[in-house]
């Protein structure tokens, strides 16, 4: 395709859908001993300090990769962060506001997206069609239909796509795991995750839009909407762009859960409520109480996930006797068995409890319950270097897995009653309101191609 034309279809959603055209064959530019050319996309704390951290910490250790350039719609954040870079790996990256002109720079190996929820499908699928391999941040997709189109474009560009919840690369939980699935606590019949987290919740003011700031793309598929600094602060909490606190810090808990039972598909039976009922006055509209409740075919077991956005009790010894980093919030999952249960209080620990007298079993912890951010990207870029999306500890296939779960449960709240899914079509019973739920109209240019 001429490249005048390859410009106006990144400039365009009429052909978003052909992408193929663009970028296919994917190339496979870095081999084993190659340097990987890597962009980070979104510079809030994840992506400045978390993956862009991990980033640059391997390169201070001799990985053969570099940071060639960042795409963020803040300018003077996106300023802030490449002099960081710069000052920490001795190069200035390039600098672009608009992801796809990031896109064009066919040098680039790989980008990580740590941008809004409501921004990762459609850079993933930009990036996949664009023959670049992606690392994307929790929760991979905003609703259920985005998430298959993230794997269909994944497998049809062969690209390796690594979903954020890295607790599937911590060593001591994969270690837990492995006893969970050996029967250290008998047979397993319940899982139980929990979110508490004390949130402040918050106010929308309108104002104008910073010098600084290209407001369009950063609502990009959202619908158009004033400036408010709620939506940049707080926008895991608004509906639009987040998925509440289960989409922000329950697809960790959810994929633990998934993980430790053995789910690999989707569930048939799906139940929630809630509200805002700690804060039932501010503007944020997903639910800061949230009960949701799941139950898959042919399995005799139960998983549920309770959020709360207020003061609480613990769980379990969680925020007490093992803190999720501090001892504010209360955080983990609980697998119930025949003979004992195992918690999993952060991303880097589990403990087990045995019998009647909850004797202390088997367990393990990394000092300092880091987030294993460092090992997971590195995890990626493994793959990316073999070609092989089975050495992914949580390919894409898995992320949509475990996201879908926060999906399922917020249109289970919004509906207020029971509802049966198919796992196959990925659709619900004779329920168009619910499967209306599946997906969203999308703000053109920016638009979810139907086909990939």
């Amino acid at each position: 395709m001429p490249r005048a034309n390859r410009r106006q279809f990144l400039q365009t959603s009429t052909v978003v859908a052909g992408a193929a055209l663009l970028a296919a064959p994917a190339i496979v530019r870095a081999g084993a001993n190659d340097r990987l050319r890597v962009a980070i996309a979104g510079l809030g704390g994840r992506g400045r300090n978390s993956i862009g951290g991990a980033l640059y910490e391997l390169i201070a250790r001799g990985e053969n990769v570099e940071v060639v350039a960042m795409c963020d719609c803040d300018e003077k954040r996106m300023r802030t962060a490449a002099v960081e870079a710069e000052k920490r790996t001795g190069k200035k990256p390039d600098l672009h506001v608009d992801f796809r002109k990031l896109l064009e720079d066919r040098s680039i190996d790989a980008v990580a997206l740590a941008t809004p929820n409501h921004w990762h499908a459609l850079q993933t699928i930009w990036a996949c069609q664009a023959g670049k391999d992606v690392y994307v941040e929790k929760p991979c997709s905003h609703n259920l239909s985005e998430g298959r189109k993230m794997v269909q474009a994944a497998r049809k560009y062969q690209r390796i796509v690594q979903h954020g919840t890295q607790c599937r690369t911590s060593p001591k939980i994969r270690e837990g795991i492995e006893k969970l699935h050996a029967g250290v606590i008998g047979r397993v019949y319940m899982a139980r995750g929990i979110a508490y987290k004390v949130r402040a919740g918050g106010r929308k003011i309108v104002k104008p839009v910073p010098p600084n700031m290209h407001w369009d793309l950063w609502l990009g598929p959202a619908p158009e909407e004033a400036y408010n600094e709620l939506c940049i602060t707080r926008w895991r909490f608004l509906k639009n762009y987040g998925n509440g606190e289960l989409g922000d810090q329950g697809v960790h808990q959810l994929d633990i859960i998934r993980w430790g039972m053995g789910l690999d598909t989707h569930p048939t039976r799906v139940q929630g409520m809630g509200g805002r009922l700690a804060h039932p006055d501010d503007d944020e509209d997903t639910p800061g109480n949230q009960n949701f409740s799941c139950q898959y075919e042919g399995k005799n077991i139960l998983v549920e996930f309770e959020t709360r956005d207020g003061y609480t009790n613990a769980e379990a010894g969680m925020g007490i006797e093992y803190p999720f980093v501090d001892h504010r919030n209360v955080v983990g999952v609980i697998f119930f068995g025949s003979e004992g249960y195992m918690i999993i209080p952060d991303y880097s620990s589990y403990h087990t409890f045995l019998g009647a007298k909850r004797t202390p079993g088997p367990s393990g912890a990394v000092e300092g319950n880091p987030m294993m951010d460092l090992d997971h990207v590195q995890n990626w870029l493994g793959a990316v270097r073999s070609r092989k999306p089975g050495d992914l500890y949580a390919e894409i296939a898995e992320g949509h897995l475990s996201a879908s779960l926060c999906h399922l449960a917020n249109i289970a709240y919004t509906t207020g009653r029971t509802l049966q899914f198919d796992p196959q079509s990925e659709r619900f019973a004779h329920d168009d309101e619910a499967n209306a739920l599946l997906t969203r109209p999308y703000r053109s240019p920016y638009v979810v191609p139907e086909q990939v």
